[in-house]
């Protein structure tokens, strides 16, 4: 058979094309197996999470029986067909009556070894003063309660209405600061 009238491709193209297709499907599968395996981590960290939730919010719950006392407890819980188990600890505020409450979550049983997937922490304890009581005026000083009374809006202009003390006549929906001497921008 002469040159010209060989067609096809050599030993050694094909090969090389195997080779490129070879690397080609490998880092592709890499790429698949990564998404998975990031996945699943996202799942447990999700569920880790609600059970570190739901734990504070059980202990909020039972405050009333004082079980922070020991500073810490443990236990397992199962949550969608799998064990988990869970420290939670109790820390000492500034404030005497409050706790600061921290919970770790770890995949598997008690004996199960390793970092926490999830950790979370929350607040705990008794109200510093009356519900809907107030120390504090916040209005005090403000231009709401300069025009008004103390906790209740001044009355505003509607929209498009000239503003007492305005300058200008011609639909300026600005109104004129109250007692700044300053006249609104044009």
């Amino acid at each position: 058979m002469s040159p010209k009238n060989a067609r096809g491709f050599t030993l050694v193209e094909v090969l090389v094309a195997l080779m490129i297709v070879a690397m080609g499907l490998t880092a592709l599968m890499v790429a698949v197996s990564s998404t998975a395996r990031t996945s699943g981590y996202l799942r447990d960290k999700t569920l880790a999470q609600w059970i570190a939730l739901n734990r504070i919010s059980e202990v909020r719950l039972n405050n009333s029986n004082n079980k922070f006392a020991q500073n810490t407890d443990t236990a397992e819980v199962n949550f969608a067909g799998r064990t988990w188990h869970y420290d939670t600890k109790y820390f000492d505020t500034s404030i005497t009556t409050m706790k600061h409450v921290v919970v770790r979550v770890y995949a598997g049983d008690a004996k199960t070894k390793g970092n926490p997937i999830a950790e979370s922490s929350g607040f705990l304890g008794s109200a510093l003063g009356t519900p809907g009581g107030s120390n504090t005026e916040w209005a005090q000083g403000s231009p709401a309660a300069a025009a008004g009374t103390a906790g209740t809006p001044a009355a505003t202009p509607a929209v498009g209405t000239p503003a007492a003390g305005a300058s200008g006549t011609t639909g300026s929906s600005v109104p004129a600061p109250t007692g700044t001497g300053q006249t609104p921008l044009q």
